[in-house]
C-alpha cells in the first residue's frame, strides 16, 4: 500500500530546517508503518491517488494555505502533525473549520509508534472501502418472513458504500435446480449421497446465477428450498464463502453486508450465527448455525438441517482463540463490534449444527460481559451476527467511524 503525504509549511519558517524535520519525523513513522510513505511535498495534484492521502501540517500559520488547496481535497480529511512548530494548534483550527462547513476529518497525532500504526490501519480501511465500491449483492428471494427488523436501506448502501442490490426471484434458482433434482431422487443411490448431490447441485445453480448477474455476494431465502427441493442451501453457502463470495442465509441483507465489509477489510470469511444462549456469570455466549464457511473450520462433517431434518447441514469445528463479533444495521447507522475469545466447540442436540462458545468480557462476567449481555438483551441489531476468527475490532471500529 502507498501513503501519499502532502505538506503544508508556513513560509515564515526556515525551509531547510523544516525539510529536515519532515525527513526525520516521517522516517521514524515509517519504521512503525507497514505501508510505504511517499512525501509529495507541497504538490497536491496527486491527492486522492494513494491508498491513503494525508495532509501533513508541519508548522503553524498554515491555515490559509490549507484553504487554497481545499478544492483539491475530497472526502474525509486526515491531518498528520508531529506537534512541533505549533503544528497541532494549526491542525485543530483546520479541523474545526472543516467540521463547521459540513466536512469530516481526523488529526493523526501522538508518538511515532502510535502514528505509524494508525496510518497503517486507516490505509487498510480506505483500501477496504475501495474494494466495496461497485459491488453487486444478489438477494435471491425475499428476506425470510421472521426477519422483521432486518430490512436494508438500499439508498444508504448505494450512497455510503456504492453497492448495488440486485433482486432475483427464488423461482429462478428452484427451476434451474429442479432439472437435476427429480432425477436424483429417482436414482438408486443412497439417501445420504442423494442429499449431498442435491446440495451440490444447489451450489452449481447459485454459481450460474452469480455469473449471470455479475454478483460479488449473495443472500438466499433458503427455507423455500425445503418444500420445493427437499434440501437446503447450507452446503452451497459454506462453499461459496470459502471461495471468497460472501453468502448469507435467510435473505438477511444486513448480515450479508456485515460479511462483505468484514471480508473486504480482513480478507477473511465470516460465520453468520444465531445467539442461542447466554451464561452471564461466566460471560459466555453460545452461537450456532447450520452453515459455516468451509475455510474457517479445521474439520467438518455433514448432518441434516436442524429445523427440518432435511438435506445437508455443516457441523464444523472452528479454531479456538481470538475472535470478533460484528454486525451492522440495515441503514449503516449503528453497529456492534466486540473482541472475544472462541473457547470451545460443542455438539448439543436441539440446536443448529455448528456450535461455538464465545467469551466476551472477563471469565467471571464482570462489567464488560454485563455490557455485552445488555446489548443482546436490550438493544440488539437484529438476530444474526457474524463471527470472524481473529482480532479485528480495531479495524471494524475504524471503518464504521468513516461511514
Amino acid at each position: 500500500m502507498k501513503i501519499l503525504i502532502h505538506t503544508l509549511v508556513s513560509p515564515l519558517h526556515d525551509q531547510k530546517a523544516t525539510r529536515k524535520m519532515a525527513e526525520e519525523f516521517l522516517g521514524a513513522v515509517q519504521v512503525h508503518c507497514g505501508s510505504e510513505l511517499v512525501n509529495c511535498g507541497s504538490d497536491f495534484s496527486q491527492y486522492g491517488n494513494g491508498d491513503l492521502n494525508l495532509v501533513y501540517v508541519m508548522t503553524g500559520g498554515t491555515e490559509g494555505l490549507f484553504l487554497e488547496v481545499l478544492p483539491q481535497i475530497k472526502g474525509h480529511v486526515y491531518i498528520l502533525t508531529s506537534g512541533k512548530s505549533n503544528s497541532l494548534a494549526a491542525s485543530m483550527e483546520i479541523l474545526s473549520y472543516l467540521r463547521s462547513n459540513g466536512r469530516t476529518g481526523e488529526i493523526i497525532h501522538g508518538d511515532v509508534e502510535y502514528v505509524g500504526g494508525r496510518i497503517d490501519l486507516l490505509a487498510r480501511v480506505e483500501r477496504g472501502k475501495r474494494a466495496l465500491a461497485g459491488m453487486r449483492l444478489g438477494v435471491i428471494g425475499e428476506p425470510s418472513d421472521w426477519l422483521i427488523s432486518s430490512a436494508p436501506d438500499e439508498k444508504v448502501l448505494c450512497d455510503k458504500l456504492r453497492m448495488e442490490v440486485v433482486r432475483i426471484p427464488i423461482a429462478e434458482l428452484i427451476e434451474d435446480t429442479t432439472k437435476v433434482e427429480m432425477a436424483l431422487y429417482n436414482d438408486p443411490a443412497t439417501e445420504q449421497q442423494a442429499r449431498l448431490d442435491g446440495a451440490n447441485h444447489i451450489y452449481e445453480s447459485l454459481r450460474r446465477i452469480i455469473g449471470k448477474y455479475n454478483l460479488q455476494g449473495i443472500t438466499l431465502r433458503c427455507f423455500d428450498l425445503l418444500d420445493t427441493l427437499h434440501n437446503t442451501g447450507c452446503l452451497a453457502l459454506a462453499r461459496l464463502n470459502a471461495e471468497g463470495v460472501p453468502a448469507s442465509c435467510e435473505g438477511d441483507v444486513p448480515a450479508l453486508v456485515t460479511m462483505v465489509i468484514g471480508n473486504a477489510l480482513t480478507g477473511q470469511s465470516g460465520f453468520q450465527v444465531n445467539l442461542s444462549r447466554i451464561n452471564q456469570t461466566a460471560g459466555e455466549y453460545l452461537f450456532a448455525h447450520c452453515t459455516v464457511p468451509l475455510n474457517m473450520v479445521s474439520s467438518y462433517t455433514y448432518d441434516t438441517h436442524f429445523e427440518s431434518g432435511l438435506g445437508i447441514a455443516i457441523r464444523g469445528v472452528l479454531p479456538e482463540g481470538n475472535a470478533t463479533i460484528f454486525k451492522v444495521s440495515g441503514d449503516l447507522g449503528s453497529s456492534f463490534v466486540a473482541p472475544a475469545q472462541l473457547l470451545r466447540n460443542q455438539s448439543e442436540a436441539g440446536l443448529c449444527r455448528t456450535q461455538v462458545i464465545i467469551q466476551m468480557g472477563d471469565a467471571k462476567g464482570a462489567i464488560g460481559a454485563d455490557s455485552y449481555a445488555n446489548y443482546f438483551l436490550k438493544r440488539p441489531i437484529g438476530n444474526h451476527h457474524v463471527i470472524f476468527c481473529g482480532d479485528y475490532a480495531e479495524i471494524f471500529n475504524a471503518f464504521m467511524e468513516q461511514i
